[in-house]
């Protein structure tokens, strides 16, 4: 049974999500602020973190930022913003997944299913693979799902892990966004740019000397993008 931990500060909408997840068979944990949800992450099992934003002592991208220092366990943001603006300043924090309020709670907990999915996934090809990649100054340890920059271990989340995995076995291929969001996220792509170009960009920020003129993700103008390699 998969654990997944509510955090929000509204009563009624932590009761909602709880109610659905339940029903779903999914173990429940309750927090009501950010530093109630750090001290029952460091204690229980978590296999997956719903997100508020906005909240009180702790707001949800400081709690964010201090899991991924150490942890990638799947996060889905939720806020009351829905601009794209705010949606790319989740991703780029490391959320891999946002759903604005108010929101459906089945397409809530369809998104819980699918992350949960691609987890496992990746666990078991992790256990399954012991090959490395190495083009240049990068190297890629399937084995251990690490990537290292002049032998420097970056911290990736787990899709930007899948991204450059995908990339770099498929060096010196063209990707459409599309044919990208379909191998990395598993599910049919419905035309949401904004996601494959904030996970180019966050991998360019990490594995490039100069991210704005990048060395080995080439964006290909009018097709996609491209890891050039050796």
């Amino acid at each position: 049974m998969n654990s997944v931990l509510i955090v929000d500060d509204e009563k009624e909408i932590v009761e909602l999500i709880d109610f659905y997840l339940k029903n779903n068979g999914y173990n429940t944990f309750r927090a009501f602020n950010g530093k109630e949800a750090l001290e029952i992450f460091e204690k229980e099992q978590i296999d997956i973190i719903i997100l508020d934003i906005m909240m009180p002592k702790l707001d949800g991208k400081e709690v964010l930022r201090k899991i991924r220092e150490e942890n990638n366990t799947p996060i889905i943001f939720l806020s009351a913003k829905g601009e794209d603006i705010d949606k790319i300043d989740g991703l780029f924090l490391g959320a891999d997944d946002y759903l604005a309020k108010p929101f459906n709670p089945i397409e809530l907990i369809a998104r819980v299913k699918a992350l949960l999915r691609r987890s496992t996934i990746l666990n078991n090809h992790l256990e399954e693979s012991e090959s490395i990649i190495i083009n240049e100054y990068l190297k890629l340890d399937e084995k251990t799902c690490k990537l290292y920059k002049n032998n420097e271990e970056l911290q990736l989340t787990s899709f930007e892990y899948k991204l450059i995995c995908f990339l770099m076995k498929n060096k010196n291929k063209v990707f459409t966004k599309g044919q990208l969001y379909e191998k990395v996220w598993d599910q049919s792509y419905l035309g949401d740019e904004k996601i494959i170009m904030v996970y180019i960009s966050k991998l360019r920020d990490k594995i490039e000397d100069t991210p704005k003129d990048p060395k080995f993700i080439k964006t290909i103008r009018g097709l996609g993008y491209m890891f050039e390699g050796k």
